[in-house]
């Protein structure tokens, strides 16, 4: 009988640092889908709290994570730019421990930020980066309505140097609701 687990979800706070640091490497350990790595090896544990203080007072960025207990297991955004023009456009990402997989969560993950998105009034786009061969994640998206908007041959190298294809897939957002 599999053991029952019990999930919370809730926005990343500045204390939750050192945590994300170890889920993110991690996830880079157990995965070779990752597209792009978070750029946390130039920070120190201060900067970190710093950008996740700043992040949780913005109105048009969120981290959400995912915890078993007091273990974070999960984590997803949106990030916007400051850039004006662009500011209307979210870059989603999500990440689970290996051993989450298959369980919904994702699934979870994506429909909060997909409410939260919808809700902000303040993002009409939302886009994602996926590697070719990351089916259940392209599966995933598809299935929350992100279309395919192009390849980019060679978009990411994997772990042993190796060019990868990269699908770059989008949501349009309803600005009504």
């Amino acid at each position: 009988m599999a053991e029952e687990i019990s999930i919370t979800i809730r926005e990343a706070v500045a204390c939750d640092a050192q945590a994300i640091l170890a889920l993110m490497q991690k996830v880079a350990a157990e995965t070779e889908f990752l597209v792009i790595d978070e750029n946390t090896d130039d920070l120190s544990l201060e900067q970190f709290q710093d950008q996740l203080q700043q992040l949780q007072e913005s109105s048009s960025n969120l981290l959400l994570l995912a915890f078993d207990k007091e273990q974070v297991i999960g984590a997803s955004s949106i990030k916007t730019s400051a850039e004006k023009r662009i500011d209307h456009i979210g870059e989603l990402g999500i990440s689970l421990l290996k051993d989450y997989w298959g369980m919904g969560l994702g699934s979870y993950l994506m429909e909060e930020m997909l409410t939260w998105a919808q809700v902000s009034g303040r993002l009409y786009r939302l886009e994602l980066r996926v590697q070719a061969q990351n089916k259940r994640a392209i599966h995933l998206y598809e299935k929350f309505g992100f279309n395919i908007e192009a390849v980019m041959a060679r978009g990411a190298r994997g772990n042993e140097g190796e060019f990868l294809d990269v699908i770059l897939m989008s949501k349009l957002l309803d600005p009504k609701k």
